[in-house]
């Protein structure tokens, strides 16, 4: 006990406390950065958050926040959600598009507070989608269904027409109208389109003609990690290179930046060789890009099809400090 107190003792005490005080104050730093990013709004169009949905197939409903008091991203109510679209969240290693349930929140608390969504069409397996193709069924070769960012739904005194038209305001998102109460819903590339113009039932090869590439969240902090995947492959014997360009979003003329896709593989054409694997590509934003809006060129190489684009960018995304 005597050593204790010490003179020497408290010395070495005084300076432990002083490393503990710096060392604190360092975690309590980072601690703060990472909430701060996670905090600030990740994507454009996001509501409150609140859904209430219903499979109208399976009876499946959930009613969820996706977001926690604090701001952060509610895991669990994500994963409840799975459920009810039945999507195969293990298998698939992610969740149904956060940015699709915070579109359909925004949406629906626009039209409809409160209102359960009721979901006709929603996750579908390659398998079952080339089923009901072959039935006649309004369903795309690379629907958006396979990748778990779409559904079809409605929402009770909601007239289906004017949603679409709505939604096609916004200019955000896939959105189409068959004609009654039922909308379809997307967070692939912004386009729209009704039941004489879907071309859903066309018989031409698909050829990767619709490739799209699109980042996990709308904004980012310089330097941040960043998820890619890519939707709309018809064949997955294709390549992407490492180097990412940078864009502004508002000129494709001339990068801004560039990154690198984080890979094991050195290779200069990186092989995509199944849907799983085009779900997870990783980069970082580069950190010396300014506030504002910008978009990720991805180059594919070793295409197997002529027809498949070269590049392709993807959905914008914003940079804050």
């Amino acid at each position: 006990m005597s050593s204790r107190f010490s003179p020497g003792a408290g010395r070495l005490s005084g300076r432990a406390c002083m490393l503990g005080f710096f060392l604190v104050m360092l975690v309590s730093l980072l601690t703060a950065s990472s909430v701060s990013a996670e905090n600030f709004a990740r994507f454009f169009w996001m509501g409150s958050g609140n859904l209430h949905i219903k499979n109208l197939r399976t009876d499946q409903e959930a009613q969820v926040s996706l977001l926690h008091a604090d701001g952060t991203m509610n895991e669990a109510a994500f994963s409840e959600i799975d459920g009810v679209f039945g999507f195969p969240t293990r298998d698939k290693g992610e969740h149904i598009s956060p940015r699709l349930l915070f579109m359909l929140s925004y949406f629906s608390d626009l039209v409809a507070p409160g209102k359960i969504i009721m979901m006709e069409s929603a996750y579908r397996s390659p398998e079952y989608n080339d089923k009901i193709r072959k039935k006649g069924a309004n369903a795309a070769r690379t629907s958006t269904h396979i990748d778990g960012m779409a559904l079809d739904f409605w929402i009770e005194g909601v007239d289906g027409k004017q949603l679409w038209e709505l939604i096609r305001s916004k200019n955000c998102c896939g959105v189409g109208h068959y004609g009654g109460k039922t909308v379809h819903l997307d967070s692939g590339r912004a386009r729209f389109w009704e039941a004489a113009t879907s071309g859903t039932r066309t018989t031409e090869p698909d050829y990767n003609r619709h490739i799209y590439v699109s980042t996990e969240f709308d904004r980012y902090s310089p330097g941040e990690r960043m998820r890619l995947a890519v939707s709309g492959a018809s064949d997955f014997r294709f390549g992407i290179r490492p180097v990412i360009e940078i864009y502004d979003a508002a000129d494709s003329g001339m990068p801004v930046g560039q990154t690198t896709l984080q890979t094991k593989a050195s290779a200069e054409c990186i092989m995509i060789q199944t849907r799983k694997a085009s779900r997870f590509l990783y980069a970082d934003m580069p950190p010396v890009l300014k506030n504002g809006r910008y978009r990720a060129k991805i180059s594919f190489c070793n295409k197997p099809f002529e027809k498949m684009p070269d590049q392709v960018l993807s959905n914008t995304i914003e940079v804050i400090h």
